[in-house]
């Protein structure tokens, strides 16, 4: 890949990113294939509701989080949790347990790239798979889409 390349699909990423630091929870239902967890949402510190960790707690509600606004790879997930201040096992737990389906997130992802410009079929398939999503799931991200 080139380096204008990679310079278009880093503004690329970050106009994405943007959109989820200024998003809303209007396109909650959209973007996310995340499944809520069974927990009580009121935790108190002195009687923890799980035997998650703090880090743990907080790096899957990041997770859960940030997929309620964009779709993710696995890898990529893990990685913002990372560039966050995550420990990386607790980011590889978060993820592990967000609940999310990443052949889902490979497919809204696809879609999220073709709203704000065009890709030839290998093209999308090559960028789905530079954003950590494995190559069956950039196939089946593009299948999604229709291409």
């Amino acid at each position: 890949m080139t380096t204008p390349v990679k310079v278009v699909l880093f503004i690329i990423g970050l106009a994405i990113l943007g959109g989820i630091i200024g998003g809303s929870d209007s396109n909650r239902s959209s973007t996310s294939s995340y499944t809520s967890p069974s927990t009580s949402t009121s935790r108190t510190p002195s009687a923890p509701a799980d035997n998650r960790t703090m880090g743990q707690r907080n790096a899957q509600d990041r997770a859960e989080s940030y997929l309620n606004y964009t779709a993710f790879s696995r890898q990529g997930l893990i990685d913002q949790l990372e560039y966050e201040g995550f420990s990386h096992s607790d980011a590889v737990y978060a993820v592990d347990h967000c609940g999310a389906n990443w052949n889902t997130q490979a497919g809204l992802k696809a879609q999220r790239y073709l709203d704000y410009t065009s890709f030839s079929r290998q093209g999308l398939i090559d960028q789905l798979e530079y954003e950590g999503f494995s190559h069956a799931q950039a196939l089946h991200g593009v299948d999604v889409v229709g291409y």
